[in-house]
């Protein structure tokens, strides 16, 4: 096995634990009061987001070696996922889930951005690619996924804007 599929296997992997950790989260908060905006663009990124993946998976040779130092990086950017997840707790989703009365969270990475998930994930659809010489890889999906981010953070700043 590829470095290249063995990257690919640990995300795929990584991604499927975080949507149920966001669907036991999900269910909670709603059982809470929470309510849900925005609903409409989920199925979408998470099309974006498997077609990200699995482009990489079908176009990128499993042979490329790798850059290793753009491999550090996207090890990092996983570290700063795992602390975005935990700053948040149970009010991690990978949907926009607000509980009106909850206060906003100002720890952890959310002490120094707004949104620092959504930088990360903006990041690593960029560097996974380049770390197996993927630009064109990196190009599409990052502009697809700015656009992405554009909808939603209008429709999360505007749920969140009450609070």
């Amino acid at each position: 096995m590829s470095i290249l599929h063995w990257a690919l296997g640990l995300v795929v992997l990584q991604r499927l634990a975080e949507l149920a950790l966001a669907a036991h989260n999900t269910r909670h908060l709603k059982a809470r009061g929470a309510l849900e905006v925005g609903q409409s663009h989920y199925p979408l990124i998470v099309l974006l987001h498997a077609a990200w993946l699995a482009t990489l998976a079908s176009l990128v040779p499993a042979a490329t070696p790798p850059s290793w130092p753009l491999l550090a990086l996207f090890a990092a950017l996983q570290a700063g996922r795992v602390w975005v997840i935990a700053s948040l707790g149970h009010y991690w989703t990978t949907r926009i889930i607000t509980l009106p009365d909850a206060p906003l969270v100002r720890s952890g990475p959310y002490r120094y951005l707004r949104h620092p998930n959504y930088l990360i994930v903006a990041l690593e659809i960029a560097v996974l690619p380049l770390a197996f010489g993927a630009i064109g890889i990196t190009i599409v999906f990052s502009l697809l996924n700015g656009a992405m981010l554009w909808h939603r953070l209008r429709a999360e700043t505007q749920a969140l804007a009450g609070r």
